[in-house]
């Protein structure tokens, strides 16, 4: 039977559960679903036809993963010491800390587990090119407000897809400024809605105009075309959905990158309202929290 394997991020796994529906296996964080790739937004990585290798020893199970490819991830779930001898038997992958911008890996990265002594469940083909979908990066604790910036940081590197110097953004719900912070470090013309200010050092960056109002009473037409609508916006998912529909509606915006933060309970319903609209998509990024992140690009 065609199965697919999901790792949940740490704390979601029971989110991760109810989206599947039918799980075939567990190990730890990771759940075996069977049939083709489904769309959740609750996996950190997905493992796509996974199998199981049956080895005779660590060696053996090391010759084996070099037989299918190179470059392989642990996924720790236990016999932590027996998984750690094997993988320093395979081939180094570097796990450095990433440095905002850069481009995404073009090596594929397999991810391997062991499920017992002489079993080992793995995978080629993974979504994600880092090591357990996992982005972890050389922070800057100088420049940004808030450490919010990690979550743009971490959306642009995982889609590839950034704003360009001088396109137009709109950071809705902007205080203290992270991500506006990381919009005018790539050179954008960032408009920042927010009744709270902004923190100075954000405020004085080139190409940063301050607006003090509702990011929920501005109307399109007083902005006009923008490149990107961004919000981090504190506010339940359905008050979201109803902004970001008003904006869609009006036609002024390109690109969408917003933060659904759940208030409570996951709101599964509003989550897969987003995940319908044609062209976007719904994921729970390495800086998440109890939160995912909506993006819907115009870019290829």
């Amino acid at each position: 039977m065609h199965e697919t394997g999901y790792l949940a991020p740490e704390g979601f796994e029971a989110d991760l559960e109810r989206e599947l529906g039918e799980v075939s296996a567990r190990y730890g964080r990771l759940f075996i679903s069977p049939g083709p790739e489904k769309r959740v937004a609750w996996a950190q990585n997905v493992w796509r036809d996974p199998l199981i290798l049956k080895i005779d020893s660590i060696g053996d199970g090391a010759k084996r993963l070099r037989g299918i490819q190179r470059n392989w991830a642990k996924y720790d779930y236990q016999l932590h010491r027996r998984a750690k001898l094997l993988e320093e038997k395979l081939p180094h992958v570097s796990a450095k800390p990433v440095v905002f911008p850069s481009e995404r890996p073009i090596a594929p990265l397999g991810s391997w587990t062991l499920i017992d002594e002489n079993h080992v469940l793995a995978s080629a083909d993974c979504s994600s090119p880092y090591k357990n979908g996992m982005i972890d990066f050389v922070e800057d604790r100088q420049g940004p407000p808030s450490r919010a910036y990690l979550k743009l940081w971490d959306a642009f590197t995982a889609t590839g897809i950034r704003p360009k110097a001088g396109e137009t953004c709109l950071d809705m719900g902007a205080c203290p400024g992270g991500w506006t912070w990381v919009l005018a470090e790539l050179g954008c013309r960032v408009i920042s809605v927010d009744k709270a200010p902004l923190d100075p050092r954000v405020m004085k960056m080139p190409g940063v105009t301050y607006r003090q109002e509702s990011a929920f009473g501005l109307e399109p037409k007083v902005i006009g075309p923008v490149d990107w609508f961004f919000s981090d916006i504190i506010c339940y998912p359905s008050r979201l959905l109803t902004l970001v529909e008003k904006w869609m509606e009006s036609g002024l915006v390109k690109n969408f990158c917003c933060t659904i933060k759940f208030q409570g309970e996951t709101d599964f319903e509003t989550a897969a309202a987003f995940a319908a609209i044609p062209g976007s998509e719904v994921r729970h990024l390495s800086h998440n929290k109890h939160e995912l992140t909506w993006l819907k690009l115009d870019n290829p």
